[in-house]
């Protein structure tokens, strides 16, 4: 019993919606118009003299029916996935022209046998194998048409979720950056630097307030240009040089070619910061962070050496799970992450849609 619900339960899901009530609809309907449209059938006598040629169209339909459903669940299962769709359809159509071919010669000499004395079909071979082939493409057109239309509303639910989490993302994205950890570092490090040197100071302040404002101006971006993130960079890098020193290593590689493309918001700053979060920042063990932009190929790619802390932070919840919720309302490309050779590595795709920025201004 439970074999069977869970095979129904796989066949629903295959199809996108209960085909029951539509079958117990449809097969009546279809079996009714059939002897009107092919087979000469008429109402004038009434319901009773058209019963006859309804009841063998009626096991034609359920037949057909049934092995045309069994054709849909075999080819959504050998090809579920979307991109696959013209595929299974090309071959689901190939299939089904040969399996009426091959059977229709059957049914049009059982179809005398089916009928009562005094009945009688009266259109050639030809003229039955249009009637079949429109039944059968009638029905695949209900199950392709209503699984197209259950997939559309999943792609607009799924749509609005990613659009959600997206804002979701970049509010905590913005949140982490004015957290009083962050705040409370640079202070520390401008309360050291005031005694010691007041112009290294002062470039301090200006850089942290580049930070800041950076921040407030993109706060109703979807996405941002290379470029635009790479300045940020310039500032945040200095005030990391300013309270690490040469403790930390940051190396850039910048392909000036792909600067006009676009990525999401603040992610170079969030790997940069959970670099530093989990790793050993010190004199006896200077953590080295590369960032690779566009070469050799269209991405952005952030990679440090492995020396993870013995106790490290409470996670804030914003990082590669923010960045590839945010990535995936965009795009297909996956952010890729690895670890290998005492390195872990975040690759990010760089995006061609300027027409997806979102700004409001106001």
């Amino acid at each position: 019993m439970i074999k069977i619900k869970q095979r129904l339960a796989h066949n629903r899901a295959l199809l996108g919606f209960n085909d029951l009530p539509i079958a117990l609809v449809g097969v009546p309907l279809v079996a009714f118009v059939m002897p009107l449209l092919f087979f000469n059938g008429t109402l004038e006598n009434g319901i009773w003299a058209f019963w006859p040629k309804w009841k063998v169209s009626l096991f034609f339909t359920i037949f057909y029916w049934v092995v045309m459903r069994q054709a849909v669940l075999f080819f959504r299962s050998r090809w579920p996935e979307y991109k696959d769709t013209q595929k299974r359809i090309l071959f689901m159509m190939i299939t089904t022209i040969v399996m009426v071919l091959l059977l229709n010669n059957f049914c049009y000499d059982i179809h005398d046998v089916l009928l009562p004395e005094g009945y009688q079909k009266d259109m050639s071979k030809f003229d039955y194998a249009k009637s079949t082939f429109m039944v059968v493409f009638f029905i695949l057109s209900i199950y392709e048409g209503i699984y197209f239309y259950h997939r559309w509303r999943l792609s607009l639910i799924e749509t609005e979720r990613l659009r959600q989490e997206n804002i979701s993302s970049q509010l905590d994205a913005l949140k982490s950056q004015v957290n009083p950890h962050f705040l409370f570092n640079s202070l520390n490090t401008l309360t050291y630097l005031i005694p010691e040197d007041e112009n290294r100071a002062v470039r301090f302040v200006q850089q942290l307030s580049k930070v800041y404002r950076y921040i407030l101006e993109i706060r109703d971006r979807s996405l941002i240009t290379v470029a635009e993130e790479l300045d940020f960079l310039d500032a945040y890098q200095f005030l990391l040089k300013e309270r690490f020193g040469d403790n930390l290593q940051l190396h850039l590689q910048i392909d000036p070619a792909v600067k006009q493309l676009h990525m999401i918001p603040l992610s170079m700053q969030l790997l940069l910061e959970n670099a530093i979060k989990h790793n050993i920042v010190s004199s006896q063990h200077p953590l080295t962070i590369e960032v690779i932009v566009g070469t050799p190929k269209e991405t952005l790619l952030i990679r440090n050496q492995l020396q993870p802390k013995q106790q490290t932070q409470v996670s804030t919840k914003v990082g590669l799970d923010n960045i590839r919720r945010r990535y995936a309302f965009y795009t297909t490309a996956q952010v890729e992450v690895n670890t290998e050779d005492g390195w872990f590595s975040v690759e990010l795709p760089l995006l061609h849609t300027p027409e997806l920025v979102v700004e409001e201004k106001g």
